[in-house]
């Protein structure tokens, strides 16, 4: 019974040397090995400009310029132009410009509507809801999520496509 009872107890003492917490020292607001608080530098604050005011132009006026549209002879040069393409060589990852910002897009061979998936990331407007892509003849095909066509891009030079976006304007990719 005695050894019971000095087996469980080395059981509990070994547990509960264990959970000891051990320190090195040198961390804000702990002791270092003198015993002494290490207290953090202070941090200076951060310069504060004036601030400007002014009235903001009448919401009724369009003071904004018209989406760029790529015409229909833009699109035929390319489609003339257009070099084969398979979709292996489509994989990975691609810098897409569109809607005047550029942003990532990965394009896989998994299965998904409207062909295959394809993931955004950093895009905005029109470009962000592309999620499927496919090959179709000499063109590559974005798509939506319900397999809507969001852009037509061609082959114009090795790991360059330039095409437009199905709402108007302009879209490229490159690596």
């Amino acid at each position: 019974m005695r050894l019971t009872y000095l087996v469980t107890a080395a059981a509990v003492l070994a547990v509960l040397s264990g959970c000891q917490r051990t320190t090195f020292g040198g961390f804000p607001g702990q002791n270092n090995n003198n015993n002494q608080l290490i207290q953090p530098a202070p941090i200076s604050p951060a310069p504060v400009g004036g601030v400007e005011s002014s009235q903001l132009p009448d919401a009724t006026t369009n003071q904004f310029p018209d989406a760029p549209n790529a015409s229909s002879a833009d699109a035929t040069q390319l489609a003339a132009n257009a070099q084969d393409l398979t979709k292996e060589e489509l994989i990975g990852r691609w810098t897409l410009a569109a809607d005047n910002q550029t942003c990532d897009i990965f394009l896989s061979l998994t299965k998904w509507t409207g062909g295959y998936r394809a993931a955004s990331r950093g895009c905005s407007g029109q470009s962000a809801v592309i999620s499927a892509w496919d090959v179709q003849g000499k063109q590559v095909v974005l798509a939506d999520s319900t397999g809507a066509n969001v852009a037509r891009l061609y082959k114009t030079a090795s790991e360059r496509y330039s095409g437009s976006l199905t709402s108007g304007g302009t879209v490229g990719m490159s690596r």
